[in-house]
């Protein structure tokens, strides 16, 4: 699986900025600082093999897509990513960013991926390790950002197996001082059963999807800098492979971003801000014993939810010192609207529930480079606030106020920091050294909103702190003209984790929860004690003739210590946390018109639940792509997802019956870059 070199940015022209066509999205030149960490950078070549975005990020060892899923049949609230394997969440401990600007989800921390098709961005860069400096909030175990598309034109049509249709392009066009961004998408699928054998029944549909996203942008050259204002709206309507269960997703976001980049000694700032909006229906359902039909549990009807933000920086370079000042500031204003306790044909009960968060920051950023050495660090003081909380049950069929809780408003403040060192040894090799904490606040979603997939029922908890990461990290480089081979060892702490915690089966009635059926479980989310993880992360690339070989593995050996809050926890690991995780690509040039990829990924067991009692088996898949260049920018493609139709358990139930991800799915497809 080959990994692009971060391009270098090209020398600044001597005549005024302001005279120059623009070229690039306003966004600052990386900061010299970042080299002293651990980061992954895919480009064009990387995500255009890939439909969704999350798969081709997912494709890194150590990066968890939660069950094992992409979103190309994941429920909106799994949607979630997280970086090392220390604890996957349907929320997701990773910030993801659009150019600066947060995409995580302002109700529920995940990422809609269909809002973004690969062919509208030109690279990403996984950042590992806690994001303090400039990246704050949410960047638990790291950062994902993506760069958007600031010159050329990539469009993709491909018809496939399973109903698959997809079209998708990204065009930019300058006119004057002006530079015009413009994508669109559209995905289409009958979907698979997720469950198979003699286990299915007629419970089990299939997992559908329509997906289509629009967005476009617009730099000009002012008298204070580069302005670019974006705006964009998705939206996605799926089955959740249970009849009666289904997912619709929307939002929209408009950011405006202003930009001067540092030019030798002078200083240069960003200023950035932005608004996203989200709504969610989402309806469960309840399995009959043998699975032969299903009952409504809940419907999640509307989920009205809103995200602003700013944020802002001055950096300047003097010499070998760079440094970087900022703030920044997240509001989220969010509730769910949902119908529950389905009984004689009918819900009988209505709830609403939500509230608000915010998180306020600023921070010091810097790097000192001398001779082969590269010093970094920062630090950060962030102050997060609950407030507005309120969880309201009414009956459906009088109105009588059924619960009312109304959680006091909550608040503190976090220090976090990073500090790396990074040694040139000559040849190519580079020894780093790195630390850093960071702190991921809980979301209205596992604050306010309990939920319920099948017969497990999952309590919300409106008393969560937020979580908080400590780290080391330690690693090694070389790379020189045939490829390249690097290693990282690692070991990371989360103080307070938010976790699903088992507080019974049913059948029964619970305090919290109410009725369980049997076969379900009762959990409520709650910051149990710590978890430890201890891993080591390696890459590494090698071209051979025409061919490109390239292989990564991640493992991670992470534990859960329940404390006296969960002490049926100690011991365990974390739900979704695979051990072991690598994959092995290959690149070639059959002919010099025709070319071959591909990517064998394996990963090692998981425990769908807290108690690692639900056990997924190892899974391994084969994708495969052949290219034909019919013309210098047009392609035509045969691929494979899943070659060998193998068998990738990602859920099991109590009683269990497992479900899988996609089978083998072969697509045929054209591509237009420019």
């Amino acid at each position: 699986m080959p990994f692009d070199t971060p391009p270098v940015p090209a020398p600044a022209p001597e005549a005024p900025y302001v005279e120059q066509v623009i070229v690039t999205a306003a966004r600052l030149p990386p900061a010299a600082a970042e080299a002293a960490f651990s980061t992954v950078h895919l480009g064009e070549r990387d995500l255009a093999k890939a439909q969704r975005v999350d798969e081709a990020v997912g494709q890194t060892p150590g990066v968890s897509l939660f069950r094992r899923t992409s979103s190309l049949s994941a429920n909106p609230t799994t949607q979630g990513i997280s970086l090392r394997a220390i604890a996957p969440s349907g929320a997701g401990r990773t910030l993801v960013t659009l150019d600066g600007v947060p995409l995580n989800d302002p109700f529920g921390g995940w990422v809609i991926w269909s809002q973004l098709a690969p062919e509208s961005l030109t690279g990403v860069d996984i950042v590992r390790g806690a994001g303090a400096g400039p990246y704050g909030a949410g960047a638990l175990t790291g950062v994902i950002g993506l760069k958007e598309r600031d010159s050329g034109i990539a469009a993709d049509v491909s018809l496939g197996e399973l109903g698959s249709q997809r079209a998708s392009a990204a065009a930019t066009s300058t006119l004057g001082r002006f530079e015009l961004f413009g994508a669109a998408s559209y995905d289409k699928s009958d979907g698979y059963v997720p469950v198979r054998g003699d286990a299915r029944g007629a419970a089990d549909t299939r997992t559908d999807l329509e997906a289509k996203s629009i967005s476009g942008r617009v730099d000009m050259a002012t008298g204070l800098g580069l302005l670019s204002l974006r705006g964009g709206f998705f939206e996605e309507d799926r089955g959740a492979g249970l009849a009666g269960a289904r997912a619709n997703a929307s939002g929209n976001v408009f950011s405006a971003t202003l930009v001067k980049a540092p030019r030798g000694a002078a200083l240069g700032w960003k200023l950035q801000a932005w608004r996203r909006t989200s709504d969610l229906f989402n309806s469960s359902v309840a399995v009959a014993a043998g699975r032969s039909a299903t009952t409504p549990a809940n419907s999640q009807d509307k989920t009205p939810a809103t995200g602003w933000g700013l944020n802002g920086a001055l950096r300047r370079k003097v010499g070998g010192l760079e440094w970087e000042l900022g703030a920044d500031a997240r509001l989220n204003d969010g509730e769910e609207r949902e119908r529950y306790s389905y009984s004689g044909g009918t819900y009988t009960r209505n709830r609403v529930a939500g509230g608000k968060t915010s998180v306020v920051g600023a921070y010091a950023d810097g790097s000192w480079t001398t001779g082969p050495w590269l010093l970094a660090g920062g630090l950060r003081l962030d102050h997060w606030r609950n407030t507005d909380g309120f969880r309201v049950e009414r009956s459906a069929l009088t109105g009588a106020v059924l619960l009312d809780q109304r959680p006091a408003d909550r608040d503190g403040e976090v220090v976090s920091g990073r500090l790396g060192l990074t040694r040139d040894l000559g040849h190519g090799t580079t020894a780093r050294l790195a630390g850093y904490t960071g702190f991921r606040p809980a979301s209205l979603n596992e604050l306010y909103r309990p939920f319920r997939v099948g017969n497990d029922v999952t309590e919300a908890n409106a008393a969560l702190k937020p979580e908080r990461l400590q780290g080391l990290e330690a690693g090694v480089s070389r790379k020189g003209d045939k490829g390249l081979v690097e290693a990282t060892v690692f070991w990371n702490r989360i103080d307070d984790p938010i976790v699903n915690v088992t507080l019974g089966a049913g059948p029964g009635t619970f305090p919290i929860g109410g009725f369980i059926p049997a076969g379900g479980v009762l959990r409520q989310r709650q910051n149990a004690g710590t978890i430890d993880a201890v891993g080591l992360e390696g890459r590494a690339e090698r071209k051979v003739g025409a061919a490109t070989l390239s292989s990564a593995l991640s493992v991670t050996d992470a534990r859960v210590d329940g404390g006296s809050t969960a002490p049926q926890l100690t011991g365990k690991r974390p739900a979704q946390a695979p051990v072991w995780s690598a994959v092995a690509g290959l690149a070639a040039e059959l002919t010099e018109r025709l070319t071959l990829a591909g990517d064998l990924t394996w990963e090692g067991k998981r425990f769908e639940d807290d108690l690692n009692s639900r056990v997924l088996d190892p899974a391994w898949r084969l994708d495969a792509r052949l290219d034909w260049r019919v013309r210098p920018l047009v392609t035509l493609y045969l691929a494979g997802d899943n070659l060998l139709d193998a068998n990738i358990q990602t859920s099991r139930t109590a009683d269990g019956v497992a479900g899988y991800a996609a089978p083998r799915v072969v697509r045929v497809g054209l591509r237009v870059a420019i």
